[in-house]
C-alpha cells in the first residue's frame, strides 16, 4: 500500500502546485509593442482558461477578446502576449472590472526598440499555443530600469497564509480526533467486545 499511496499524493502535489502557479500573481518587465482586439471561439477546450462572460455582456461561446503585444528585454525580443479581460466576482479573485482603462493604459505606454518605455505588467494564468491561452494582465505600471529586481511579496504572503490556515486546520482535527473520534471508537470496541462474550456464552 506504500507506492499507491505516493502516487495518490504526488498527484494532488502536482495538482496543487499547478493550481497555484496559474493562479498566482506574477510580474513581468517587458515593453509595450501595440494591442488588439481579437474574436475567439470559447466552446473548445481553451474555455478553461478564459474568464466567465463581463459584466454587462450577453453569455456567448464566440467573444471578443483584447490583447496587450509586449516584448521582453534582451537581444533575443522574446514576445509576450497577455490578455485584458474582467475577472468580476469569480475565480480568480483579482476584481477586476476596469479592463477597457487598463487597454487604454498599456495603449498610452506603447513604445519603440529606439526609445524604449518599459513597464512592469502583473498577471496570472499560462500561455499555451496549442489552447490559444494567454495569461491574464491585471495592471501595468511603467519602470526606467528593465534590470529591476521583482520580489514576490504578493506570493510569499499569499503561501504563508495558506501554510497557517492548513496548519490550523491540521490542529483542529487532531483536537476532533482526539475528543470526538478515539473515544468514539474505544466505546465501539469495547461493545464489539462485550457482544462476542454474550454470543461465545461467556457473561
Amino acid at each position: 500500500m506504500r507506492w499507491p499511496r505516493i502516487a495518490f499524493l504526488s498527484i494532488l502535489a502536482l495538482l496543487a502546485v499547478g493550481f497555484l502557479n496559474y493562479t498566482l500573481p506574477d510580474r513581468d518587465i517587458v515593453r509595450v509593442t501595440g494591442t488588439e482586439i481579437f474574436r475567439t471561439d470559447l466552446s473548445g477546450w481553451n474555455r478553461i482558461f478564459y474568464a466567465s462572460s463581463e459584466s454587462g455582456s450577453a453569455s456567448t461561446d464566440i467573444r471578443d477578446v483584447r490583447l496587450i503585444n509586449t516584448t521582453r528585454p534582451g537581444d533575443d525580443a522574446v514576445v509576450s502576449v497577455y490578455r485584458n479581460e474582467d475577472t468580476g466576482l469569480g475565480w480568480p479573485p483579482y476584481f477586476k472590472f476596469a479592463s477597457q482603462d487598463l487597454q487604454a493604459e498599456a495603449l498610452d505606454l506603447v513604445s519603440t526598440s529606439d526609445d524604449p518605455q518599459w513597464v512592469v505588467v502583473t498577471h496570472y494564468g499560462w500561455r499555451s499555443n496549442f489552447f490559444s491561452a494567454y495569461p491574464n494582465a491585471i495592471a501595468i505600471r511603467p519602470i526606467d530600469d528593465p534590470e529591476t529586481r521583482l520580489f514576490p511579496w504578493m506570493n510569499v504572503l499569499i503561501l504563508l497564509g495558506i501554510g497557517l490556515a492548513l496548519l490550523a486546520i491540521w490542529r483542529l482535527w487532531e483536537r476532533f480526533e482526539d475528543y470526538v473520534i478515539e473515544p468514539i471508537v474505544d466505546r465501539v470496541a469495547v461493545r464489539w467486545a462485550k457482544t462476542r462474550d454474550w454470543m461465545a456464552g461467556r457473561r
